[in-house]
């Protein structure tokens, strides 16, 4: 799925699709800085979603 600016406006696209989001995944994504060291950059937030009947 797209980035969204909002939680709320990507589960809205996900309503609006004819699905209902049942479980959500935060991961963290990280860049290697020079030292080597792991560093968080961003949260990826996963749904996951059933079809409406």
């Amino acid at each position: 799925m797209n980035d969204f600016k909002s939680i709320n406006a990507c589960v809205d696209q996900i309503k609006k699709d004819g699905y209902m989001p049942v479980k959500r995944f935060e991961k963290p994504v990280f860049q290697e800085q020079k030292s080597g060291d792991p560093q968080p950059v961003r949260q990826e937030i996963i749904f996951e979603a059933v079809k409406v009947e």
